[in-house]
């Protein structure tokens, strides 16, 4: 059975396990209604009561509606990091922490890290395994947004080739990032250092912007790059090339002329190289990491904190669950004059336990319903601040995690409504009459 299971395709496994959640409620629901048509009344008591009723389902609403936010959340945290990680294979750097250069070379956040030498980029770009290899070059920004020496053809590979505009031609040009608020033939002069670091007197030189790439969802989208000749020359520091070819841009580079930079962007020319070419230079000198495999990482504790997140929901869960039903049994009391109306004109005690259930189970899946539109809202609001101040657009629509949820919580809310509704059977009708 469970290779059987296994071998149907996702798609069908997703609405298939949706059925099963909901099979036992519907059950449930046959048992109980057999032989009666209790809705004329439970639409009465529904609206009779209808604002006490409508707070008991936003509590349920809300606080389901978090979870699975949350749960959405962070789905779509994994998939927007990973995406803007997607174009940087390989990268390589001195010996240090992998996910601080990571989160230096792939989302632009400013780090103090040490630099390779010319002779070391020369040899991993010159490699037969190498299709591209493109040196970084951090320390200034523009109004927050950090500028970036590269070369022309790493921005055409993290854009895939399509620039609006044209490419570098002199070190005093330009490509700008899609959220960028700068047009091409707009002037701007970068300042040292970032954020409230960054020194209020500007660098002399103005630059031009001459290309914008499209948005790639990534800290890149608020970039502004360079030639990394640009950031080098305008700090005082050699071009990277030998003086009578000091108007050349992008490599080749001089050893002897190259300042340093922080990480090298290496693209193989085939997947099996990407290793061979990690384990040739991850050495006393360098280390080469895979972004994805930091990222893997990073997601296990992530699953870590998920688990133990997913333990607070589902108690925080149950005491309002518990809370629920408690307040269903004071609410059913509003009702009790009625229902001991209904026994003492001869309904059966069964069909008085099918309303009150039926009532009880109706509360408790509006709730449930709710929540996916209050789970929604919560994490399109979160996934807006997130993509706000991290730069990486992070997107979380709801999926069948959510709605399993959703089914999961809606049959086991229809079990414990047994519990009000068994009060009921054993109700005195002369009491409840007098009440």
């Amino acid at each position: 059975m469970i290779a059987l299971w296994d071998a149907l395709p996702v798609a069908l496994q997703n609405p298939l396990l949706l059925v099963a959640m909901l099979c036992p409620c519907v059950g449930l629901a046959v048992v109980v209604l057999r032989g009666f048509s209790p809705w004329p009344l439970v639409r009465a008591m529904l609206w009779r009561f209808r604002w006490v009723n409508a707070m008991f389902v936003l509590l349920i609403a809300v606080s389901l509606g978090m979870g699975i936010g949350l749960f959405a959340q962070e789905r779509g945290l994994r998939r927007g990091t990973a995406q803007a990680a997607e174009k940087f294979d390989l990268v390589i750097a001195a010996p240090g922490s992998d996910i601080t250069l990571m989160m230096a070379a792939v989302y632009l956040q400013p780090a103090n890290v040490p630099l390779l030498m010319g002779d070391l980029y020369n040899a991993v770009e010159a490699h037969p395994h190498v299709k591209l290899a493109a040196p970084l070059a951090f320390g200034d920004s523009y109004q927050g947004a950090p500028v970036v020496g590269t070369t022309d053809a790493f921005v055409r590979h993290l854009s895939d080739g399509e620039i609006q505009g044209r490419g570098f031609e002199t070190v005093h040009e330009a490509i700008i990032g899609a959220q960028v608020p700068l047009e091409i033939g707009d002037q701007f002069t970068p300042a040292h250092g970032h954020g409230s670091a960054a020194d209020t007197q500007a660098h002399d030189q103005p630059i031009t912007v001459v290309g914008r790439i499209p948005a790639t969802g990534s800290p890149w989208d608020r970039a502004l790059m360079v030639p990394v000749e640009s950031v080098w020359e305008v700090h005082g520091l050699a071009n990277g090339h030998a003086p009578e070819r000091m108007d050349q841009i992008g490599p080749p580079f001089d050893a002897d002329f190259f300042p340093g930079t922080p990480a090298i962007i290496v693209q193989p020319k085939a997947l099996w190289a990407s290793y061979s070419l990690r384990a040739e230079f991850t050495n006393s000198d360098s280390m080469g990491f895979f972004p994805g495999a930091v990222l893997a990482r990073l997601y296990a504790v992530l699953g870590d904190m998920r688990q133990a997140m997913s333990v607070l929901s589902t108690v925080s869960l149950a005491l309002v669950a518990i809370s629920v039903l408690i307040g269903l049994m004071i609410l059913i009391r509003l009702f009790q004059r009625q229902l001991a109306t209904l026994r003492a004109l001869g309904a059966p005690v069964r069909f008085v336990f099918a309303v009150v259930w039926s009532y009880a189970v109706c509360l408790l899946a509006l709730g449930a319903l709710l929540a996916g539109v209050f789970g929604q809202i919560a994490t399109t609001v979160l996934s807006h601040i997130l993509t706000q101040r991290s730069d990486i657009v992070i997107q979380a629509p709801l999926g069948w995690t959510e709605a399993h949820m959703i089914a999961g919580f809606i049959t086991l809310a229809s079990f414990a409504a047994l519990l009000p509704a068994w009060r009921t059977r054993h109700q005195s009708i002369v009491s409840a009459l007098r009440s």
